[in-house]
């Protein structure tokens, strides 16, 4: 008999954790490996935020904190939600969790029963359907159309809620296309919400400050205040301040849902680590002008992939809207054979050629629930692209 317990067979390993670790033994046996596999900005966490992490140290800040983290970071965290969205949370509404992905885990874990339903627009983050069989709900994938640019339309969400669904997830900016909700566009989805009051909503903004060509991302509180007493607004430090190992997400939701998924995290984790929290803490309230900055150059990286991309043989590649990932077709690639004799039946034939014969790691769209594309992260430096784009074009190429 086994060890393992029935509920992991039901799920599969982070398709991106494999393939940037994948991509990091090959580095490490001399392989000259380009990674575009990873969701992680390459820039360094600002100055003044490891500053105020060392002088936490310094204070003795190193002990056990309230396991919804420090009353400091709450209130943080409650106004950076009214400054960037007008969204008015209270302390006992935020919840401070390790990372965006425990956020999701806990809420999950706390609402559903066995059978719940959760709709998943696709193409949708890895964890998001895994996280949801783990807590005994259904994931229920709603196929995007790319001449939708990929968005979730109001006859989609319409079509996909029965009296099981529990929950609608939303990511905006999405990971892996980028595609981006303006106001205009939740507003039919709201509508529909406000006709089944039994569904909430769990948006994830993580990437809600990394938009370009002046788009204007909303959530969904913001755009219709009557879904707040249903919604998890979910937000964290990672992607729009450099800070993916600091490891601290958070929510902003009903008092009742956030005491339960507190006393979930009571006995999982317990508090998130408390220098991290003051280094938080100097992230959300100190300078915010460095975000501009960052948020330029990945667009100019952006604009340079995506014009690359389009240029390889079999590749169609949209200009996303934000996030830091782009998701072209490589459909008119399948069939073929690589110049290694490797036919490419898949999605996930074609990233694996590429890694193997360009050494050039990316994220096959199966893994996003949407077969017949590829994830490449821009989030690395200019040059790197450049090879990169090099060696997918040669790939390409070389298909016969």
């Amino acid at each position: 008999m086994s060890i393992v317990a029935d509920r992991l067979n039901r799920i599969s390993p982070s398709q991106t954790v494999v393939i940037s670790a994948k991509a990091r033994a090959l580095k490490a046996s001399g392989r000259d490996i380009i990674s575009l596999s990873a969701g992680e900005p390459d820039f360094r966490t600002p100055d003044n935020i490891g500053k105020a992490a060392a002088r936490a140290i310094e204070n003795g800040q190193t002990q056990y904190t309230d396991v919804a983290g420090t009353p400091e970071l709450r209130k943080a965290v409650a106004e950076r939600f009214r400054l960037d969205s007008g969204l008015d949370y209270t302390a006992d509404e935020i919840l401070v969790s390790t990372g965006g992905k425990q956020i999701i885990y806990n809420a999950m874990m706390a609402s559903l029963n066995p059978g719940d339903e959760t709709v998943i627009p696709a193409p949708c983050w890895v964890s998001y359907p895994d996280i949801v069989t783990l807590a005994e709900g259904v994931p229920v994938i709603v196929h995007c159309k790319r001449e939708n640019g990929f968005k979730l339309t109001a006859d989609e969400l319409r079509a996909a809620i029965t009296p099981r669904t529990k929950w609608l997830f939303l990511n905006s900016p999405c990971n892996p296309t980028g595609a981006s909700y303006s106001a205009e566009e939740l507003r039919p989805l709201c509508d529909v919400l406000l006709e089944h009051p039994h569904v909430w909503v769990f948006t994830d903004d993580i990437y809600a400050k990394l938009v370009y060509d002046g788009f204007k991302p909303a959530t969904f509180v913001e755009v219709e205040p009557r879904l707040r007493s249903r919604t998890v607004t979910m937000n964290g430090v990672s992607k729009a301040y450099a800070m993916t190992g600091w490891r601290i997400g958070f929510s902003g939701a009903p008092v009742e849902l956030t005491k339960a998924m507190n006393k979930l995290q009571g006995q999982s984790t317990g508090n998130t680590c408390s220098i991290a929290q003051a280094a938080a803490v100097e992230a959300l309230q100190g300078p915010q002008d460095f975000i501009a900055d960052m948020v330029k150059i990945y667009e100019e990286r952006r604009n340079f992939v995506v014009s690359r991309i389009n240029q390889c043989n079999g590749l169609e590649c949209d200009m996303p809207s934000g996030a830091f990932y782009v998701f072209p077709s490589v459909e008119k690639c399948l069939g073929k054979t690589s110049r290694s004799g490797v036919v490419l039946k898949t999605d996930e034939d074609f990233v694996t050629a590429l890694l193997e014969e360009e050494g050039v790691a990316a994220v096959h769209g199966s893994a996003f629930m949407y077969p017949g594309y590829m994830r490449l992260s821009y989030a690395t430096d200019t040059e790197s692209l450049r090879k990169a784009c090099e060696r997918i074009e040669n790939f390409c190429n070389g298909l016969r």
